[in-house]
């Protein structure tokens, strides 16, 4: 592949196992004769495995706007530039829009070089509608974090967020207050050693104790219409209806049958009922 001045190419990289590289991405940064990186020292081990040396030059979220102009001047002298970030594909929760659109304006051609996302990976695994909203990184403060959900949960789509391990009791209070009734998946380590996937009912969701290392991505399931809060009367009046007959536990599985509610929930239900001296 013949790689042009004049342009700027955009290569995802792999998010944590690095065999997960495609082989047009390999040749590009070959290729490219400056590669602009968030983190050097990061960068520097995915090149140093394929044996790419390159010149790197730092790019990141607290540089980027001083050093659009040098950048430009690069492309003036026809060189060969390729962006990529620490992990997957750039742009996506990661700085280079203003590098972007700098090159449009200059009539810079912008070159995508697809390939790995943790987006797209944890959605393939999740189950949920493939009709999704990607967020990105929530709000830290519990106000804007409120507002935020309050305007995505009354989406029915599947919706995806990144979030630090160390607030996932944060997040999880909140998506419990504006997610009742969807399913959630929490997708840590992806593509490495301790890869795992959490799969839970929102409203099942617990205070986690152990720590969590590392980036999460949560994929929260759509809303189809089957997750609208019930009518509690009406649920309390079933059980009462099925005690005559049924034991407690049999009285649980019946309304799980029918009625699109947590386990935990249609329990405590039944247990408060049951202990109830009248019904």
């Amino acid at each position: 592949m013949k790689l042009l001045s004049n342009h700027l190419y955009i290569v995802s990289t792999p998010i944590g196992n690095l065999d997960d590289i495609t082989l047009r991405a390999l040749d590009v940064l070959k290729k490219s004769d400056i590669i602009l990186c968030e983190d050097t020292r990061r960068s520097i081990k995915l090149l140093s495995h394929y044996k790419i040396k390159k010149k790197l030059i730092s790019y990141h979220k607290f540089n980027e706007k001083k050093q659009l102009s040098n950048i430009i001047k690069y492309f003036k002298e026809g060189k060969i530039l390729s962006l990529i970030s620490d992990a997957g594909t750039p742009l996506l929760s990661d700085p280079g829009r203003l590098l972007v659109n700098e090159c449009i304006k200059n009539f810079i051609i912008v070159t995508p070089i697809p390939g790995v996302s943790s987006i797209t990976s944890a959605l393939s695994v999740s189950g949920f509608s493939d009709k999704f909203l990607f967020y990105g990184f929530l709000p830290k403060t519990e106000n804007e974090l409120e507002k935020v959900l309050y305007s995505l949960s009354k989406n029915k789509f599947t919706q995806i967020f990144f979030i630090p391990s160390k607030k996932l009791n944060f997040y999880t209070k909140s998506f419990k207050k504006f997610y009742l009734g969807r399913k959630i998946l929490i997708a840590k380590e992806i593509t490495k050693i301790h890869e795992t996937f959490i799969r839970n009912q929102i409203d099942e969701l617990k205070i986690y104790k152990n720590n969590i290392k590392g980036e999460l991505t949560v994929v929260i399931s759509e809303n189809d219409n089957k997750t609208k809060k019930f009518d509690e009367e009406v649920i309390v009046n079933k059980i009462k209806k099925y005690f005559k007959r049924y034991s407690l536990k049999d009285t649980v599985n019946i309304i799980l049958e029918t009625e699109n509610i947590s386990k935990k929930k249609v329990y405590d239900l039944c247990l408060r009922i049951k202990n109830e001296k009248n019904f």
